[in-house]
């Protein structure tokens, strides 16, 4: 079972809550110069008896005249090729959507691969999707976040997801935090 979703990082850190000297108002230096942002896309997956796993691709837009501000129908079989081959197994994949998602491309390269099988998420549902905590998670720690550039923000968001990566408890948490299980009911 996978679960898909997508976000975004600007070079505008979030706000965040911090520390300072009684009476000294902290402050974030920001960098203004250049623009862009870095798309992120993640899976989430789950196989019961398995260790969980976060795949993800991320891509830098840089603002300049006719690029596409986000992940492409070809992106995301991209991704979802790298998964499946990661995963050695037919997936379940599970995702909102979005126009890009539903798209008559996106249908017609579904279609042609036989490992794959898609349910979507119903209308305003990021509680039924564990990789929204992901991007919840991750965007608590770039708070007051100061980078330099758009480069450097997308090195900072990948060493944090790799990190995610690797805390198997932390991907399960996800999923309870959910409600959703990965055992059948026999009710």
């Amino acid at each position: 079972m996978v679960f898909e979703d997508e976000a975004g990082q600007t070079l505008r850190p979030p706000k965040a809550r911090t520390w300072g000297r009684r009476g000294h108002t902290p402050v974030v230096p920001v960098s203004g110069k250049g623009s862009g942002r870095v798309s992120i896309a993640g899976l989430t997956c789950y196989r019961p008896g398995q260790r969980s796993r976060f795949i993800y691709r991320t891509i830098v837009h840089r603002r300049r005249k006719n690029e596409r501000r986000s992940f492409s129908e070809r992106d995301y079989i991209a991704l979802l090729d790298a998964a499946h081959q990661q995963l050695d197994g037919p997936i379940l994949l599970i995702w909102d959507n979005l126009n890009t998602h539903v798209s008559a491309a996106m249908r017609q390269m579904i279609d042609a691969l036989d490992w794959l099988t898609v349910i979507r998420l119903p209308a305003y549902a990021p509680d039924l999707n564990p990789t929204e905590a992901v991007w919840s998670h991750l965007k608590r720690s770039t708070g007051n976040l100061a980078v330099t550039g758009v480069d450097h923000l997308q090195a900072i968001i990948k060493h944090r997801l790799k990190s995610i990566q690797h805390r198997t408890d932390l991907l399960d948490g996800f999923l309870a935090h959910t409600g959703l299980t990965l055992e059948p009911d026999t009710t």
